[in-house]
């Protein structure tokens, strides 16, 4: 999952705990703020009602020591006063219950305020219906709800969108630093613009790596081309010198015996040395790729090269490759290395009697030639390892293999940008998919 997907679920699960709390709460918040805003309105009615006697007397609502009643039509609200005992005192808001004549007992919120005139005491009575406290509340809460909800909506859509900005800075260094580079070829370091100073210090970070790892490149490749060129000259003048022992007369079989197996080891050095030594030139990008060539004439000269080995094992070879394909921008020397050293596996771990077959299809706007053969295969958890240099697996053990001719496919391949997938199954068989760009493959 993507840090910002992340981030942004992590935002819509707190802001959902957030409106759970609040649906459990603004119940109890909106009874809360009716009540308060009814106590503030009942004190205030109090209050001009005092002013009023005060200003006009008592007598305005008290005549002949009889109390004063008042309600609204359908007793939403009600004022009493009544003259009570001396001694009684009450100065209260609370919540109670009222019967009136009709027989019906309704529930108010009541304020209680015992007051002097004239050396008599009266308690004043404000009340309003609970029903009517209700009603206020619901449209209340579904206004919040409805404020609620689109602030929810606001937030979490200012969240993605800040949160892509924000990330915007991980993604381009991702892009442009590591799935925009090709290794071991690295380009100049660009800084990239944040803000940020977690991100600048992974930015600069991941240069300072690439750096450590493209020196490593750059020395290891200059290791082996320098060892493989240094190699060659007493490579070459050891095979010289035997040669030169051959042609000598008083020469025993015993000793010829041991300068042809000295001869043979020198053989397979010095192939190992000029496999090494291609791989870095190859990598090193020492070769031009302006070379252009029918895709079914270069795999037929691979055939003609080694057709041979195929009779030897008497395996038979069949090529389905449309005649119009040309391979342009290559390498065909390159070209026909790689293509010889896949035929020529496929050969040296096939079975007596099995086959090979190379066909060409295109797969959307590339273009595909897979070699498959009826060999011994490879194991799943080897597929990984094959192109590994110095790398022999079980089944190559057997053979005269010195583990370079899939690492010197993987090279000529990179250099061509190349793709390469490998199916096999044990004792079944291999199939190598070589998925060529339309820059490299053109129909004429």
């Amino acid at each position: 999952m993507k840090l910002g997907t992340k981030l942004t679920l992590f935002n819509a699960i707190s802001k959902l705990v957030i409106v759970i709390l609040f649906v459990l709460l603004v119940p109890v918040l909106i009874k809360n703020i009716s009540r308060n805003y009814v106590d503030s309105k009942l004190i205030k009615q109090k209050n001009k009602l005092l002013q009023i006697v005060k200003s006009k007397g008592i007598e305005t609502y008290i005549e002949n020591g009889e109390g004063y009643g008042s309600y609204l039509p359908l007793k939403e609200e009600y004022i009493s006063l009544d003259e009570v005992d001396p001694d009684y005192f009450l100065d209260t808001i609370k919540r109670g219950k009222r019967l009136f004549s009709e027989g019906d007992t309704l529930e108010y919120r009541i304020l209680s305020h015992t007051f002097k005139v004239k050396n008599k005491n009266y308690l004043l009575e404000i009340g309003k219906s609970v029903d009517t406290l209700d009603e206020t509340s619901v449209p209340l809460q579904n206004i919040a709800f409805q404020v609620l909800l689109g602030m929810i909506l606001l937030t979490v859509l200012a969240d993605q969108v800040y949160s892509t900005y924000v990330l915007k800075p991980l993604r381009l260094i991702i892009k442009t630093k590591l799935v925009g580079q090709k290794f071991p070829n690295f380009h100049t370091y660009r800084q990239v613009r944040t803000t940020t100073s977690d991100f600048q210090h992974l930015d600069i970070s991941i240069h300072n790596m690439i750096e450590t790892i493209a020196d490593k490149f750059h020395k290891e490749r200059e290791f082996i081309s320098n060892a493989s060129h240094e190699l060659m000259t007493p490579i070459s003048i050891l095979q010289s010198k035997i040669e030169n022992m051959f042609e000598e007369e008083d020469i025993n079989d015993e000793l010829k015996g041991r300068l042809l197996e000295m001869q043979k080891i020198l053989n397979r050095l010095k192939s190992i040395t000029k496999t090494l030594l291609l791989i870095s030139q190859i990598e090193n990008e020492q070769f031009l790729k302006e070379d252009k060539i029918s895709v079914s004439e270069l795999l037929q000269e691979v055939y003609d090269e080694i057709s041979i080995r195929l009779q030897d094992k008497n395996i038979s070879y069949e090529m389905l490759m449309p005649d119009n394909w040309h391979f342009v921008n290559v390498n065909k020397f390159l070209l026909f290395n790689l293509f010889f050293n896949l035929i020529n596996n496929a050969i040296k771990y096939n079975h007596e009697g099995g086959s090979i077959k190379v066909t060409g299809t295109a797969v959307n706007d590339k273009y595909m030639i897979s070699i498959a053969d009826t060999g011994v295969g490879i194991d799943e958890a080897a597929i990984p390892l094959i192109f590994n240099r110095f790398k022999k697996f079980r089944q190559s053990l057997q053979q005269d293999s010195f583990g370079l001719g899939l690492p010197i496919v993987k090279s000529i391949a990179a250099f061509h940008d190349i793709e390469i997938n490998v199916i096999s199954e044990k004792d079944k068989g291999s199939t190598f998919k070589l998925i060529f760009p339309a820059t490299l493959i053109v129909i004429s």
